[in-house]
């Protein structure tokens, strides 16, 4: 149970507890910078872990951890309940916001794009039409749409890849329905964050993908990692997709609906023989229970357990095996070309964000220092 200290000490000097939510998996801790001998106490507990762009420490959600948290800081210790933003209301569509979805999902089809992005794409319009459905869509100003876009955030609190994604939605809908030129409306958008991506250690990457005992399961994390894959990708690997001979595995559709060719390890080659013996997959190389593609839900549950099993980084997901794919094979020296064609990236500016990732150190990176 967390008890609240009514005797705050001052800012520099006191460490937060944020309460968690009901169905928090982690408790929220920050420890300010000063407070150095505090940070390695905690650094030391069992599952805790540093968040770089929040600035706050965290832990396992347990009574168990609380209490642990308590006795470790006792007076210095604050708790405050986490701020919760509103939620963006679910719209009421008139018949007028109806149709104009419908036509905009019409144009989207005919371009071809993906499910999911035409899926996007149409929940983002929807509180859109609601916002403006008495005025007429096509004489709204770009003074209007960025109105509604900042009570957005003002109000609701949306994340800049949520805002991104509305203006995305919005541009698209008045270009490719509306028929308005690419630059008509010129939206201001957040300033693009830097973030890194979120990288596992080698020793973590292997203790995951051996951990579960079931052959498939096992499979579908090699076949991830070593591969340099996105979950959809897996998910529509065909068999005759690893081509053993040649050593590469054919990546159809894949983001942009672009083919490409992938590395395939001699390792999961071995694995995947064995997997396709015991389990015989006629079409797609992963099937699930009905003989149809297997589920993303799947793939993230046996990746979440394996995690929780080795008790690696808690924030990870099957997309940080792809991250951890690229970052791996730079620091191993491979050519960033190389990478950007395993990747299927457009851009080779896209690859080169991993460079920020590589550890630097003495062993990676000499100091001019050390060459005079």
């Amino acid at each position: 149970m967390l008890k609240k200290n009514l005797t705050k000490p001052a800012d520099n000097q006191h460490i937060t507890l944020y309460k968690p939510r009901p169905k928090s998996k982690r408790i929220k801790v920050h420890i300010p910078y000063s407070l150095k001998k505090e940070r390695e106490e905690f650094k030391q507990l069992n599952t805790s872990f540093y968040h770089p762009h929040q600035k706050l420490w965290s832990i396992v959600n347990t009574t168990e951890n609380q209490e642990l948290v308590q006795q470790l800081f006792e007076d210095k210790l604050v708790v405050k309940d986490e701020t919760i933003s509103p939620q963006l209301p679910k719209p009421i569509l008139s018949e007028k916001c109806l149709s104009e979805l419908e036509k905009n999902h019409q144009n989207l089809v005919l371009k071809g794009l993906s499910a999911k992005t035409v899926a996007v794409y149409q929940s983002n319009l929807r509180s859109f039409f609601a916002y403006f459905e008495s005025a007429n869509y096509e004489d709204l100003t770009k003074d209007q749409i960025e109105g509604y876009l900042f009570t957005l955030v003002n109000k609701y609190k949306i994340s800049e890849r949520k805002q991104n994604s509305i203006i995305n939605a919005i541009k698209s809908y008045y270009e490719h329905t509306l028929g308005k030129s690419r630059e008509y409306y010129n939206i201001t958008r957040p300033k693009k964050s830097q973030d890194l991506p979120n990288v596992l250690s080698t020793k973590e990457v292997k203790d995951i993908i051996n951990a579960p005992a079931n052959l498939k399961h096992k499979a579908i994390l090699y076949t991830l990692y070593s591969a340099g894959l996105r979950i959809g990708e897996l998910l529509r690997l065909r068999v005759t997709d690893i081509h053993s001979d040649d050593g590469y595995i054919f990546i159809k559709d894949s983001k942009g609906k672009k083919d490409r060719h992938t590395v395939l390890s001699d390792k999961l080659l071995g694995i995947l023989r064995k997997y396709y013996k015991a389990y015989k997959p006629s079409y797609w190389l992963f099937e699930g229970q009905d003989g149809g593609q297997y589920s993303a839900k799947s793939v993230q549950n046996i990746f979440r357990k394996a995690v929780n099993e080795t008790n690696a980084n808690p924030w990870s997901t099957p997309h940080t095996l792809r991250h951890s794919f690229a970052t791996h094979l730079l620091e191993a020296g491979v050519n960033l070309r190389y990478i950007q064609s395993a990747l299927g990236h457009n851009s080779s500016k896209t690859t080169e964000i991993y460079t920020r990732v590589i550890s630097i150190n003495n062993k990676t990176l000499k100091s001019p220092l050390d060459l005079l």
